[in-house]
Formats: structure tokens, sequence, C-alpha cells
């Protein structure tokens, strides 16, 4: 769970005053409404400062609309708990052609965000609206007791700790003979300590109710069992994914059939979570999406902190070991498992507990010009396009015949609107573009964009492209690195103009050039796709080096040069040598790639 990161650095956490989201009257796309069809089972566990909130049922959706009725929820708060108790509500939803999108208030009055996966699954989040819950809903099937079959790892968290009197969360591993019986659970749990309790839970059955698979742990096997009674699990009609929780309880297991071989994890993820750092009882949730390839990560997720005032938006970077099935994550305490499908679920490790669940995003129908919804990334970062983007910045838009098959570039500056046969309109305003091929464009984001939401559509030798819908932020910042691709260490100079590097590194006191895009406008304006001048942000941008605050002499366009933002920051002492990470970013968002490194000397 790379939030967790977020948790230890004080740092990141006064950089993280964050944008709301923008208002649902914006126009957005909804032709992906038909990823979410029919009756779903849903659980949404939620907390504010003075409640414990779980809601769980079914929910219909159809064109647009969806009705819950029948369903159940729990509330404690500071007067007491009542529950389980009837609820039903309706709404209407939009989901884009990329799967990702939201559902209206009426779920506990605020809307839901958060993407369609390929498994068919909804997960998301109401982050934006200041409550901490994670959502998810999955289609309910006719489901035998032959569905929950084979070898499982879950992942499971109980917030207000029933049986513990604190919080805790477990890794449950069984394996379901597909005819009511589970046998033994082995147990791994975590709570203020990275060493697990573990628990052997025997005599563990199963039946069907309801197209539920009701795990029923004997109350009498030990007071001291971490879990009794009976908890729901719900899953995808072929039984890999499963979810759920106790009817009485703030609780919420995910997880994935396991299985022999190894499972495929790679390509782009939606994933949503909810952390709780048990040394400073502070929560997160968060949703977003992640790519993944060859051992790295590049990730962006909107997360919301208990106590902040709104969500914020947050890029980082990661590692993970190729090939796998299970691997730990020592820079963020979890452990992450790999299932069928390539699902994946994490675990955090005490006293930094937390459950997280990413399905791969489904595949693209191409068009004969076709822009991928979900291949609209930052240049500088590979940020996904959950980041959004904003006015100024340097954006690469993927894709299948966008361009021609002799790649382009632009020769002269300002950038033209038009190269190679290729336009690109960003709520009808051509973009100034730089590069453009068959399946890639690069282009620069024009100063006038102010809506707070962009459609984007490709014209290629008159031909239109799908039309895609981006948020529009005040910044999105992406650091450039070397080499490129948003992994490495930040493109970063000396006053001499040389880069620095682990053979030449900064030092204490002195102020370095690092070269950004994404910081949003500037006063006064320059023109669209022309040579930066020494202008300063409208933003105020801050910087922090090793979680230490580093003093911005500078902020603003880099001269010359187009697309580009030039942030000069000092050194501040007391640094350990070696790598450091960098951070800059503003108050709506924040850069904090991990592996986006900056040597000290």
């Amino acid at each position: 769970m790379p939030t967790l990161r977020l948790m230890k650095s004080a740092a990141l956490l006064t950089l993280s005053a964050a944008l709301v989201y923008p208002a649902l009257a914006q126009v957005f796309d909804n032709s992906g409404n038909g990823m979410l069809n029919g009756k779903y089972y849903f659980r949404e566990v939620s907390f504010t400062a003075t409640d414990s909130i779980a809601v769980y049922g079914n929910i219909t959706f159809s064109s647009g609309n969806y009705t819950i009725s029948g369903a159940q929820g729990l509330d404690c708060n500071q007067g007491g708990c009542s529950g389980p108790s009837a609820y039903s509500t309706s709404g209407t939803y939009s989901i884009s052609a990329s799967g990702y999108g939201f559902l209206s208030n009426q779920i506990l009055n605020n809307p839901i965000y958060g993407s369609v996966g390929a498994n068919g699954v909804f997960i998301g989040s109401a982050t934006e609206s200041g409550y901490l819950d994670l959502f998810i809903a999955a289609p309910v099937t006719s489901q035998s007791a032959s569905t929950l079959n084979g070898t499982y790892s879950l992942a499971y968290i109980d917030v207000t700790g029933a049986l513990t009197n604190q919080p805790f969360d477990a890794q449950l591993q069984f394996t379901a003979n597909g005819a009511g019986a589970i046998g033994s659970v082995a147990v791994s749990a975590y709570a203020s300590s990275s060493s697990p309790f573990n628990q052997s839970i025997s005599n563990v059955k199963y039946i069907v109710s309801n197209n539920a698979f009701v795990l029923q742990f004997p109350s009498s096997n030990s007071s001291s069992a971490l879990i009794q009674g009976n908890e729901y699990l719900y899953a995808t009609p072929d039984g890999a994914f499963v979810f759920g929780g106790s009817p009485q309880n703030f609780d919420m297991f995910v997880g994935v059939r396991t299985g022999t071989g190894t499972s495929a994890f790679g390509g782009l993820y939606y994933q949503g979570g909810m952390d709780l750092d048990l040394t400073s009882n502070s929560f997160d949730t968060f949703y977003g999406t992640l790519s993944a390839n060859g051992g790295k990560i590049v990730g962006h997720e909107r997360i919301e902190y208990f106590g902040a005032t709104a969500a914020m938006g947050y890029t980082y970077s990661d590692t993970y070991t190729a090939g796998s099935n299970t691997y730990s994550d020592t820079a963020t305490s979890t452990q992450y498992t790999i299932g069928s499908g390539g699902v994946r679920i994490g675990l955090g490790i005490g006293p930094f507990i937390g459950i997280v669940a990413a399905a791969p995003a489904p595949s693209s129908n191409a068009s004969s010009v076709y822009l991928n919804p979900a291949g609209i990334v930052n240049a500088a970062s590979f940020a996904p396009f959950t980041a959004g983007i904003s006015p100024g910045e340097f954006i690469t838009l993927f894709g299948s015949n966008i361009g021609p098959g002799t790649p382009q570039a632009a020769a002269v500056v300002p950038f033209p609107t038009t190269l190679g046969g290729v336009q690109l309109l960003i709520n009808n305003t051509p973009a100034p573009i730089y590069y453009v091929s068959s399946t890639q464009i690069s282009a620069i984001v024009p100063f006038e964009i102010s809506s707070t939401v962009a459609q984007i559509q490709v014209i290629y030798n008159g031909a239109a492209s799908n039309t895609v819908s981006e948020y529009v932020y005040t910044t999105t910042p992406g650091v450039f690195t070397v080499p490129s691709g948003g992994l490495g260490y930040a493109a970063a100079q000396h006053a001499d103009f040389s880069l620095v590097t682990p053979s030449n590194p900064a030092k204490a006191g002195e102020t370095v050039s690092v070269y950004v895009t994404g910081l949003g406008a500037t006063s006064p304006v320059v023109p669209d796709g022309g040579a930066g001048v020494l202008i300063s942000t409208l933003s105020t941008i801050r910087a922090y080096i090793g979680g230490v605050a580093a003093p911005v002499v500078y902020s603003g366009l880099a001269p010359g040069l187009a697309g580009l933002y030039q942030v000069n920051i000092q050194v501040p002492t007391g640094l350990a040598a070696g790598d450091n990470t960098l951070n800059i970013g503003n108050s709506d968002a924040t850069s904090a790639t991990a592996e986006a490194l900056i040597p000290i000397g």
C-alpha cells in the first residue's frame, strides 16, 4: 500500500492540503455505463471522526440509474450503536469508456468514485467527500458450493477490533473443497507489532445462502479466536475474487484464489484500499490506478486522510517481484498476493495495518482512429490518467491509428496545432503538438482550459477519434527523470548546468534546478506552445528532499523551452548522504515519486 509511505512523512502531509473533486454537474463521459448492469452485491465500510458505518446488500444498475433495496446498515457513533437496520436508496452513475467514473450520492449521502475492472468488479471510495471508506460491488450470479473451490488467500481488516479491543488486520489462508468444507483456516494477524499473531481456526464450514458463501467460524473454538461467527463472502462468477464481511461488524475481506503456478501481474490496474497507522491512530482511504511492468510500478491515487479538509492526488513509484505470486514491500509495510486473473490483494504489516484490492483494467476496443481512454499520462512522471490534466501540462496520449506511420516531431517553437495530419482538441481548443506517430502523441494542454472536465479528441486526416473525459486541476506536477519514464533520478542541474548524478551530487546550501511539468498557469500568460521565459507560476510550489523542507527560490517556465517548468530548490542541511526522495507539489497535488531520486553529497 503506497499510502503507508505517505503516512510516515510529515513533509508530504504538509504538501497535501487538497483540491476537492469537481462537482458532479460537470459533463462526464458515460459511454461505459454498460459496464455496470444488473444486480450486484456491495459492501461499504466507512469512518468519520464520530461514526463507524457498514452498509451491505444488493444494488441494481440500469442505464445510468441505480437502486438499493433490502440492504442493511450498521452505525456506531459517540451516542451508541444501531443496526443492522433496513437501508434503501437510489441514484445515478456515470462510467467512462475507461471504466473510471462515479456513483452519485445517495450511498451514505456521498458520491463514490472508482473504476470497473476487467473482472466486472467496481472498486471505489467516497474520499472526495471527506469520508474514509472502501466500497466494492460485484455482479450477483447464481452460485453453488462448487464455485468456492481451491486454495484462497484473503486480506481482512477489523477497524473496531470487536474481539481484540484494538484494530487489526489479518491474512487468512484456506482450501475449500467445493462441497461446503474448509476445515482449518490459518490466520496471521497484525496490530501494533510487526510480528504476526498466528492462529489456526479449525472446523470451519460454509453454506450458500442467497448467492453468498457464508463462512461459519465456530464461536466455541476459543474465546480468543480472532474471527468468530458468520462471515459472508461474495464472489465473481468464476470464484476467483471474493469480498465481504460480517453482518454484525465493521470489517472487510478481499481475497483471491491462488491455486498453483504463477499468476500474471502486469499492465494497468484499478485499485482501492484503506490504511490505519496504529502509532498515530490516523486513517486514510484511497482509490486510483497503477501501471506495472517488469518489476516497476508507476501509480496514482486519490487519497483522503483523517482530519484533512479534502482529498489529494498522489503520484508514486514502487517495485515488485516480477513472476512471483507473493511479495513483500518493506518500504510500504505491505505484503501482496496475486491470484487468478492477475488480481492483487495487499495486507498491511503492523503497526501499519490495512487492505487493498487491485483488478486489471478492461481491455480497449479499438476503432479506426482510437484514443485509449486510460492512455493519457503525465509526460514526465507517467502518472496514470486518474491524475487528470492541468493548463500548460505536457501530456502523452496513446492509442491506435491516431497519427502517421512515420513519426514526426515539431521543428519550430511555438509548436504547431496540426502536425502530420493530426489535431488534438481539448474542449474544442487545438492543443500545441510536439510529436505524433500511429500510436502516440505528445502535446501541451492549452493554458485557456479552465473547466473542471476536459473532453479530449484526436482528429487524424479528418477522421475523429472517440472522446475521452479527464478532470482538470490547477496543477498536476510530474518530475522528469533520467532515464525518462518517471522512474530513476530527477532531471536536475547544478548552477553550471551539469547534471546532478551520484558521481556529481547536490550539496547542502547549493541551489539546483529541477525540470517538471504540470505546474499550471503563469503570470503573465505565454502563448500556447511557445518558448518559456522567466515568469513564475500562479500556484505556490513547495519542495521536500528526504522529508525536509527545501526552499523554492523560483518556480516557473524554463527559458527557451516549450511546455517545460523549472523549479530552483535550495538543498537543506542535515540530509543523509546518498539518494534522497524529492517531492514537489502545491496545495492541490503532490509529485511524490519514490524512485525520482536526488543524490546528496
